[in-house]
């Protein structure tokens, strides 16, 4: 069965630009809800996909993190190009890890990490991540428990390299977070068993912006976008984006 795929988008809502930057192994269904809400409020929306993300999980082992920084500064540019001049970052996981990357790469008007991580994890850990990925991708495809095993075994034989150059890139943003001077708003599920939570008091605490701000979500895990707390977070991220210098 084919599947459906996330597409990338842009809700039109006014001048005022967000660009929403999904995780690793994500795609723009991340931050689809947050944009829609932000587009109600007025502003508008850009979220991009990552080179080999949504899409077959064989198609993501042959990209990495250059790839999609180089789809984030697309997204920076797209947004640009349509009349933004001021444009804000919100990012859930990897997406925030990219977000504060733009804080010290280009101009910022805020910035907006949602669980994202400082911390590196090993590569095994990382690697069950892409594994669990690839056979929940396969079993939307409705292939049988078979084909999903053979194909499983063939895809673990993939050299892939993108994990180490992933833990690189976390760890070149956690030594630059301190020369992001942008408002900074830093979102934490509190029951996040995918990163080391410490890492939302590492932003905080390392970003230089006179204007920061820190949230525990208490009920909420690491895919916070989805979670039960939701709806509240929508409300913090625009009131968070209201309060800046436009």
């Amino acid at each position: 069965m084919k599947i459906a795929q996330p597409k990338p988008f842009t809700f039109e809502g006014g001048e005022k630009a967000v660009l929403l930057l999904h995780g690793f192994t994500g795609n723009s269904a991340d931050v689809r809800m947050l944009g829609r809400f932000l587009e109600k409020k007025g502003y508008t929306c850009h979220a991009p996909h990552y080179k080999g993300h949504g899409v077959a999980p064989e198609e993501l082992v042959h990209t990495g993190p250059k790839d999609w920084w180089k789809d984030v500064m697309d997204g920076y540019e797209f947004l640009k190009s349509k009349g933004h001049e001021s444009i804000a970052a919100v990012g859930l996981s990897l997406g925030g890890v990219f977000s504060l990357k733009l804080g010290y790469t280009v101009p910022i008007k805020g910035i907006v990490p949602m669980c994202a991580p400082m911390y590196i994890k090993s590569e095994e850990v990382m690697y069950e991540g892409v594994l669990a990925y690839a056979r929940e991708y396969k079993k939307r495809e409705g292939k049988s428990s078979e084909q999903i095993e053979q194909e499983m075994e063939e895809f673990k034989q993939t050299p892939m390299n993108t994990l180490k150059s992933l833990q690189e890139l976390i760890a070149e943003v956690r030594n630059s977070v301190d020369m992001i001077y942008a408002p900074t708003f830093v979102v934490q599920g509190r029951h996040d068993h995918m990163i080391n939570t410490d890492s939302a008091n590492i932003i905080y605490n390392s970003v230089e912006s006179p204007t920061k701000d820190i949230k525990w979500y208490e009920e909420s895990g690491h895919t916070i976008t989805f979670d039960k707390e939701r709806d509240q977070l929508h409300e913090d991220v625009y009131a968070f984006l209201e309060s800046l210098d436009w």
